[in-house]
């Protein structure tokens, strides 16, 4: 049966936290991205918060997807559109006056911008600029999160991690088109919301894993549709080193800082990353080890064939959000894997995911209130 409750109270959780539940509750939230992995998550959490949430994407990218089998449209208000188009969108942003906007709306796959560069500038650029723009209109709003992406940075496979002020780049087109919203934002921060009292903030996060995931080209989907197969997962880069963290944890930074720029809207109004713990920051070999050892008869093999650039290595420093947000990662990247594990097998045993969501919600948000950050 599916959790329709709005309370926070219904899965226990306290008022006391980093991202307040107080604060958001009967906020009227705008999502655009909302059928995809992270802003299904995001969607379940507001709710579960007591948020008026409306969401406004296309729709969900895979077949199964969280947004469908955790039902998260019987949970908010949802509207099937497209970013780029601009009068529907902007259309469906006026008329339900939200005071919080959360854009996470992408084309968010590097291997597809590849095959798909024009669509893929269109959907993270153009598509940026018609929610900002539309976002100009909506005169109760006072609070905008735009997420792009750690790969937003001119990437030199340094060992230390990026800095919020570390200059724009991107090898491939999905990782250009991220450093182009970056500036987009920065633009319309500096010419439009300022002078509204709009608070304009950018947020920056690593590899987002969890359970619900079915995108293809991502290390941990592909891993576990091999393990559903029983087959050996075909692995491209095994060195490839990323800041590997659970879904929720970019999702808190997220909402901590739309809790601050809409308080203040001027002070907190840049760019921030949110990345994992120092240490989580792992090659994939590392990740495969992991997992095969937590599901029987499971193995990984190379693949030797030729594939696109890709980056070596890629790290986040997270040292401004700890110290101006009080935001910093609770969940220890071997946590997340063993909960990623459990998650797809209560999918497989056709257990109620809406209500595993929850429950999982409700776990980070007890260690996160328990956390020293």
């Amino acid at each position: 049966m599916a959790v329709r409750q709005s309370s926070m109270e219904s899965v226990g959780i306290k008022e006391n936290t980093m991202v307040n539940p107080d604060f958001w509750r009967n906020k009227r939230v705008f999502v655009t991205g909302h059928t995809g992995f992270k802003g299904s998550w995001l969607s379940i959490w507001l709710h579960l918060m007591g948020a008026k949430v409306k969401g406004y994407a296309l729709s969900p990218p895979t077949t199964p997807s969280l947004y469908n089998e955790a039902k998260v449209g019987t949970l908010i208000e949802s509207e099937i559109g497209d970013i780029r188009d601009f009068e529907q969108l902007k259309s469906s942003m006026l008329a339900f006056e939200p005071e919080i906007l959360i854009h996470m709306a992408a084309q968010p796959l590097v291997r597809l911008s590849y095959r798909e560069p024009l669509e893929t500038y269109d959907v993270n650029v153009m598509g940026t600029v018609k929610v900002l723009e539309a976002a100009k209109g909506c005169k109760y709003l006072k609070s905008i999160v735009s997420v792009t992406t750690d790969k937003c940075y001119e990437n030199k496979e340094w060992e230390w991690g990026y800095r919020e002020d570390e200059p724009m780049g991107g090898f491939d087109p999905y990782s250009s088109s991220k450093g182009c919203a970056e500036l987009v934002t920065s633009a319309y921060r500096r010419s439009f919301m300022q002078d509204k009292g709009i608070g304009l903030a950018s947020a920056r996060a690593g590899n987002v894993i969890g359970g619900g995931d079915w995108a293809d080209d991502r290390l941990i989907p592909d891993i576990l549709r091999a393990f559903e197969r029983n087959e050996a997962v075909v692995i491209r880069n095994p060195k490839s080193t990323r800041p590997w963290q659970h879904v929720l944890e970019p999702l808190s930074g997220y909402l901590v800082l739309a809790q601050k720029l809409y308080e203040e809207p001027t002070k907190y109004a840049e760019g921030w990353n949110f990345g994992p713990f120092e240490g989580d920051a792992k090659p994939v070999d590392w990740i495969l080890g992991k997992m095969v050892a937590l599901w029987p008869n499971s193995a990984w093999k190379l693949d030797n064939d030729a594939h696109p650039h890709e980056a070596g290595y890629l790290k986040l420093d997270v040292s401004k959000a700890k110290r101006h947000l009080g935001w910093g990662p609770t969940w220890r990247l071997e946590q997340t894997l063993t909960r990623i594990i459990l998650w797809q097998q209560a999918w497989l045993n056709n257990q109620d995911m809406q209500k595993a969501c929850a429950e999982e919600i409700n776990d980070y948000m007890r260690d996160m209130n328990n956390a020293d950050n």
